[in-house]
């Protein structure tokens, strides 16, 4: 079961796309325009600024730094403390580009909103882009209901992706050139539940962050919640880390709309020890 929370660096804007590596946490402040690092220790230190709103992270083989550049629909990747273009995702990105997750090849996977559903567009299915290493983009799957936080089992076969908006996790078998196949759900979280960062355990469950709830869920493959932490914030995500792997990072928000969260700087990240360790990919 989840411990009680403690908050490791509080004041930041709005957290996203959480990452362990290398004995600290990597995370999107993206209302802020910049990635840091933060220690478990709640040391903050900034990486890069990302004018263009950043989301996603993840590394390519030879451990370059690939960031998802919201505004743009493009991702980049760190050169030398320079940020460059790495993959154009406007010719499959139909509004602003989200979470993403790279596999070990460096192969990475690229939701976007599909609409501007703050603006009461019309309901928009988004594209799942696949970005090949060498910056090519493709279409991976179609017909998502805001794709959002996505792993890759340990195996490397299955990809499982939030789709907010439909209020599922949803599942696919992983082919040998990245392409996916075998859409399936994986669990169907209820109304009431719009996930969005997730991360996986070594036992095959879930941590899925419900922003509207303000909950972290763990969840197994057909839905059943065997654990939870409630907190008084919204969660937007969540990542598992530590030096044993047992620790629950959770990145709350106290508004999720850009204009409020830069004015109340009420994102916090939080911490919690679990029984069981991280896994697959972030």
């Amino acid at each position: 079961m989840a411990g009680t929370p403690r908050i490791v660096a509080d004041g930041l804007h709005f957290l996203e796309g959480p990452r362990w590596r290398d004995g600290r946490l990597w995370v999107s402040d993206m209302h802020a325009d910049r990635v840091v690092t933060v220690t478990p220790e709640g040391a903050v230190e900034l990486v890069v600024d990302v004018p263009t709103q950043p989301s996603g992270l993840g590394w390519l083989p030879d451990g370059r730094l690939l960031v998802v550049s919201m505004l743009d629909r493009r991702v980049l990747r760190l050169e030398g403390g320079r940020l460059v273009p790495h993959a154009d995702l406007s010719g499959l990105a139909t509004f602003h580009a989200n979470d993403m997750v790279v596999d070990r090849a460096g192969r990475a996977y690229v939701g976007n909103f599909g609409y501007d559903y703050e603006a009461g567009a019309r309901f928009t299915a988004a594209v799942l882009a696949l970005v090949h290493p060498d910056g090519r983009v493709e279409a991976a799957a179609d017909g998502l209901a805001f794709p959002n936080g996505m792993v890759i089992t340990p195996d490397g076969r299955t990809l499982v992706v939030a789709e907010t908006f439909a209020h599922n996790l949803t599942a696919f078998t992983i082919g040998p050139n990245g392409q996916l196949s075998g859409r399936r759900v994986w669990a169907s979280l209820g109304e009431q539940v719009y996930p969005d960062g997730i991360c996986l355990d070594a036992e095959g469950a879930i941590w899925v962050a419900s922003p509207v709830t303000r909950e972290a869920l763990r969840v197994r493959e057909g839905g059943e919640v065997v654990d939870r932490l409630t907190v008084d914030r919204h969660v937007i995500a969540c990542a598992l880390g530590g030096a044993d792997g047992r620790t629950l990072f959770v990145m709350v928000a106290a508004a999720i709309p850009r204009a409020q969260a830069r004015a109340q700087r009420g994102g916090r990240l939080l911490a919690a020890t679990v029984d069981v360790p991280g896994a697959g990919s972030p």
